[in-house]
């Protein structure tokens, strides 16, 4: 029995794989894909339009990883430095040292 992280693996796989398939069949033969879907688009435009959107949708996709980095950088409050550190270890071992 596959598990249900697995299963979602396999869906993911398929997907994909579909997806590449008929993208190929696309970039390769637009004017049947045309055909079948009633459409008045010219070859070389629907071949621009295959390449373009998925270039755009990455794109925003990119910048918005970048904003949300840089928003995260901005909002996340600065460490505490090394110094305050190795005090509050100097303090943590003399407290241990007057309680033996």
């Amino acid at each position: 029995m596959v598990s249900k992280d697995q299963a979602i693996g396999w869906v993911i796989f398929l997907v994909c794989a579909v997806i590449a398939v008929l993208y190929f069949i696309a970039m390769i033969f637009p004017g049947n894909v045309l055909e079948l879907l009633s459409s008045d688009m010219e070859p070389d435009t629907f071949r621009l339009y295959l390449v373009a959107i998925p270039v755009l949708i990455a794109f925003i996709a990119i910048l918005a990883i970048g904003a949300w980095i840089g928003w995260t950088m901005a909002t996340t409050p600065p460490p505490k430095p090394i110094e305050e550190f190795e005090a509050e270890e100097k303090e943590e071992k003399v407290e241990e040292e007057k309680k033996d």
